[in-house]
């Protein structure tokens, strides 16, 4: 319980205003990122004003030198320090892993400007060196602001709204009511151990994994199960810490605390699985780890020959030049502005995007797994039938005698059967003596006489007639039947089941229409399940599952190169949301569910799915079309920096090269301002 106590104040306070991965695990606290960015900003503006762009003077700009070169030197010293360490950071952890990247790419360039820009000014105004050697104070200011600004805006669209693990803890209670010598104690959780007396009172949450000692129940598991069923208990069954308790007080013995508890092990299932997501490699990151590689090979190339062709002061200038335009500012904005739009746009359609690297799997999709209970099924039982099969009593009779009986309760069906009742404006028959009939139903007395509600189970042990093939007609399509009796014959019937969302079918439709397999998963029973999955035309069908099951399938299903979007909304989808390609929580499931996914269905819609693949394939273009923008400015200008042309009489000019960085900028902010979800 103290590792479990531990990992929910950690994560609490390390996600108070969201992080951010800054390159391949680093994190960078949202707090810090924005701060960062305005103190930049300010430290920036002088700068631009002082000092020229790549050696061009423009009219805004003040000099006095040498001291304005001084001013600039000292700013820029704060501003690279202190701005670029959240890129320090990031690089340092992709060469760790040996895959240098954006943050590798980003602090190259700066840190190349940076030395490069002192050393030209201890040149010219320290030793007036002839001619002036050209510094990079603007560059190095402008890019670490625009770098900065676009991890913020990035950070701002989808941040985490909070962390999986840590509402996963907050599924315990603060404290247990311990039984020492007969007396209760309030203790804290974390001081529970294996063997401790518990007594667990009505509508509590079970502080611990334990078994029951004594006392019958009722236990809401469905953050076990994932489905609307409440569990009876008795002595000697097993109970979930986490799961709630319903209308009964046990007693209970602690068998799972700490790490051995079932809540802890779904959280060791969702950490490794985000873990492991984690080392996806995005567009972006993929294109500077080439930049990155390109520049550097370029430079070295270029410094030697210009050596051999020229002097040191001339091949060290060239290879400075073209380490400082591979990393161009429209590169920093090409990705957060596309991120920044496609948010706005889900949002309007009912999504939230909690990471947009899931959007670039969308394309290599093949295989769509999906809970049922609350995802392709409402998630709540609803009175679909209700008959008489006897003169004396109507329908209405029927449904109100049963309501009757099953009133107090909290069970699913029970709930199902007296909202009927009020629906249809019926009163609830006034009960006496209602008790459970273990393995049958209930049984209790209405106006003098006995009534029980029994399955057709017992209806079929007992050799009692009832009409069958009504029973099959109704059981076929998904729901369960109860049967009213009164001495041996069958009054009446109410059927319920879990209705079926309207939009699930077309979701179904979508998903094979774009080549992608739907499969079930689900903790309910194989029939329920196939019932469900032959109405929407569904032929992978895996149930009776627990949450680590469901995390096994979806590795299965990677095994062999496949790439799986998972759709859930329970606790028990947890691990397999964040094990998944794409994680897609329904919104209307639980927090734990929800902070595990990378899209959220903010109306609970699963046919929402389909508007997310769509925009993710228009915001995946852009992303590419505007990489492609950033990344020219490189094809274009690091040759000519390197001095291609210079066989020719061409030299880059430093304003050709301004100008192409601006445009590429410019262009990229275009683009992503054009991205539409074609309705």
């Amino acid at each position: 319980m103290k590792d479990m106590d531990m990992q929910h104040m950690n994560h609490h306070d390390n996600n108070d205003m969201g992080d951010m991965d800054m390159g391949n695990g680093e994190m960078m606290h949202m707090g810090n990122l924005k701060l960062k960015f305005w103190v930049a900003l300010v430290l920036t503006i002088p700068i631009v004003i002082m000092s020229p762009m790549m050696g061009v003077n423009l009219p805004f700009q003040i000099v006095f030198r040498p001291w304005s070169d001084y001013i600039v030197a000292i700013l820029g010293t704060i501003l690279f320090l202190y701005g670029g360490q959240p890129f320090f950071s990031g690089a340092k952890a992709e060469v760790k892993n040996h895959k240098p990247a954006m943050m590798t790419l980003i602090t190259m360039g700066i840190s190349v400007a940076y030395v490069y820009s002192i050393y030209a000014v201890i040149a010219n105004d320290l030793l007036n060196a002839k001619p002036m050697v050209t510094d990079f104070f603007w560059e190095l200011a402008t890019l670490i602001v625009i770098m900065l600004l676009g991890h913020w805006i990035e950070m701002n669209t989808v941040m985490n709204a909070g962390s999986a693990v840590d509402k996963l803890a907050k599924l315990l209670p603060s404290t247990a009511h311990k039984l020492v010598d007969g007396q209760i104690q309030d203790v804290a959780i974390a001081d529970l151990a294996n063997g401790d007396q518990v007594q667990v009172r009505a509508g509590e949450q079970i502080p611990a994994d334990g078994t029951v000692l004594s006392g019958t129940t009722s236990v809401n598991e469905a953050m076990v199960t994932g489905e609307a069923k409440l569990v009876e208990k008795r002595v000697k069954d097993q109970v979930v810490g986490g799961s709630v308790n319903g209308d009964g007080t046990f007693e209970m013995q602690v068998t799972g605390t700490g790490e051995s508890g079932y809540l802890a092990q779904v959280m060791k299932l969702v950490s490794d699985a985000q873990a492991a997501k984690s080392s996806q490699e995005n567009m972006a990151d993929k294109v500077a780890g080439l930049l990155f590689y390109a520049a550097l090979t370029v430079a070295i190339v270029a410094f030697i020959v210009w050596l051999l062709v020229g002097n040191l002061a001339l091949a060290l200038s060239i290879a400075v030049t073209v380490l400082v335009i591979a990393c161009p500012h429209a590169l920093g904005l090409a990705i957060p502005l596309v991120v920044a739009r496609s948010t706005a746009i889900a949002a309007s359609h009912g999504l939230l995007i909690r990471n947009r690297d899931a959007m670039e799997q969308v394309k290599k999709l093949n295989y769509a797994l999906m809970d049922k209970t609350g995802t392709l099924t409402a998630g709540n039982f609803k009175v679909a039938d209700f008959q008489s099969d006897v003169d004396q009593f109507t329908a209405e009779d029927v449904l109100a005698m049963m309501a009757g009986l099953e009133n107090g309760s909290s069970h699913p069906l029970a709930v199902g059967i007296i909202a009927a009742a009020k629906e249809h404006q019926l009163t609830p028959k006034s009960s006496k003596d209602v008790h459970q009939i273990t393995g049958v139903g209930l049984s209790g007395t209405i106006d003098g006489q006995t009534y029980e509600i029994i399955s057709a189970a017992y209806l079929d042990k007992q050799n009692l007639a009832y009409d069958q093939q009504t029973f099959d007609k109704l059981a076929s399509a998904g729901n369960s039947v109860s049967f009213l009796i009164q001495d041996q014959t069958v009054l009446g019937f109410v059927a319920q089941g879990d209705q079926i969302k309207p939009e699930a079918k077309n979701l179904i439709d979508s998903l094979r229409a774009q080549h992608i397999t739907p499969v079930m998963l689900t903790g309910d029973n194989p029939q329920s399940a196939q019932v469900v999955a032959k109405q929407l035309g569904i032929t992978e069908v895996h149930a009776g599952l627990l949450p680590e099951d469901k995390a096994k399938l979806v590795q299965q299903y990677q095994a062999d190169g496949s790439h799986v979007m998972m759709i859930g909304d329970g606790v028990n989808d947890a691990p397999s949301l964040a094990r998944a390609d794409i994680g897609v929580a329904i919104g209307s499931g639980t927090d734990v569910a929800i902070d595990s996914a990378d899209i959220v269905l903010v109306k609970s819609n699963p046919n929402d799915v389909v508007d997310f693949l769509a925009l993710a394939r228009q915001t995946t273009r852009k992303m590419a079309q505007n990489l492609w923008w950033g990344a020219g400015y490189n094809v274009i200008t690091i040759p000519l920096a390197a001095g291609i042309l210079a066989p020719i009489g061409f030299i880059l000019n430093p304003m050709f090269g301004a100008v192409v960085m601006s445009l590429s900028t410019i262009i990229v902010a275009i683009n992503a301002m054009t991205l539409r979800l074609k309705d």
